[in-house]
């Protein structure tokens, strides 16, 4: 597959810098696998759409407001994107102007993005942290090591939402809430799930009232979701390492409904990842072949799903809009079929249906 075959014109005023105020009132488009017929709903009438029998996967990860400002002592201003926390108080970062802060300089964050620069602890609000050397050079990521107690809680406190680049506005107060979904658990994530965002627990109920089964999985979203895919030819595309985890219980769910020929319906990518990269391998005449059962685990994984591909796990996919030349194009393309999406955004577009992580959704069964 071509970097071309995934771009598409995407007029800026498609792309919704809000969310619905609802969260279920958002558009629905409904494509048939098969046939690729397209017809439209609301979010809210996926109970319509969905079987009693049916086991919906959801990604519970939690985001972190991992977006951080602050200066130097030299009074430079500084953005910090922290990925992860390898250690206690120190944490792998993406920084901006990375190029101009040397490992040794001390940083203070405030929520404010003008900190006072003092010796010591900082201050109230505040967070000081020392740069140091990236255990991965060349790779533009650095490491923090912060200084003080209950760094996480200051953090929570002092950090922005770091919402996608392509949402071309400052942070609200409110996003902290509607960047998140309902059902967020496990903290680790530096951008949401986002077709979980149409959830909510007056829908989640009517669904579980009406038999369908529900069961989690944890993939934390990292920021190379928001990387474009840069190469000619897709498949030389490299994709960053995100966090994993399938419980024992979730692991039995998936294989009972798939021994009994009941739907899994998967919402979203970062799910669809995790249980691809969770299938159980078996031995066929000296030839490993994938099952169709996963197997409880946790790990990393950078599997990168584009065409062709046989999803092993997958019968339904609740996905949102993607932006052009993304990693997540390529994995719906590879579900649906390249031409029976592309005739589905076209559709979505010709329709006012709103793109990226705060549009609207597609469910693909």
């Amino acid at each position: 597959m071509k970097l071309s075959d995934l771009d598409y014109p995407l007029p800026k005023e498609k792309i919704a810098l809000f969310p619905t105020k609802d969260r279920p009132a958002a558009k629905l488009l409904c494509v048939d696998r098969t046939s690729g017929i397209c017809s439209h709903k609301i979010f809210r009438d996926l109970p319509e759409l969905l079987k009693p029998t049916d086991l919906l996967i959801l990604n519970n990860t939690k985001v972190l407001p991992a977006r951080l400002f602050g200066k130097k002592c030299t009074e430079g201003k500084i953005e910090a994107l922290l990925l992860k926390e390898l250690e206690e108080n120190i944490w792998e970062a993406l920084l901006k102007p990375g190029g101009r802060i040397k490992d040794g300089e001390r940083i203070v964050f405030s929520h404010s993005s003008f900190p006072l620069c003092k010796k010591g602890e900082g201050g109230e609000g505040e967070l000081v942290g020392t740069v140091m050397a990236s255990a991965e050079p060349g790779s533009g990521k650095r490491r923090i090591r912060f200084e003080g107690d209950d760094v996480k809680e200051k953090i929570k406190k002092i950090g922005h939402i770091p919402l996608p680049p392509y949402i071309d506005r400052p942070d609200q107060p409110a996003d902290h809430e509607t960047y998140q979904t309902v059902f967020a658990k496990e903290e680790g994530a530096v951008a949401s799930p986002t077709a979980g965002l149409h959830f909510d627990k007056e829908l989640l109920e009517k669904l579980t009232r009406m038999g369908v089964e529900i069961a989690h999985v944890t993939l934390h979203v990292s920021y190379g979701t928001f990387q474009p895919i840069t190469v000619e030819h897709v498949e030389e595309h490299k994709m960053f390492e995100e966090e994993f985890e399938i419980s024992e219980e979730t692991a039995r769910k998936i294989n009972a409904a798939k021994r009994a020929g009941r739907r899994v319906i998967v919402c979203g990518t970062t799910c669809v990842r995790a249980l691809e990269s969770a299938v159980t391998p078996r031995h066929l005449g000296g030839v490993q072949r994938a099952t169709s059962e996963v197997a409880a685990r946790s790990g990393k994984t950078a599997i990168f799903i584009y065409p062709p591909y046989d999803f092993k796990i997958v019968d339904g996919l609740i996905t949102n809009f993607h932006m052009p030349k993304s990693t997540l194009l390529a994995m719906v393309s590879a579900f649906l079929g390249y031409d029976k999406l592309m005739d589905a955004y076209r559709i979505a577009l010709a329709e006012d249906y709103r793109f990226a992580s705060y549009g609207d959704a597609m469910f693909i069964s």
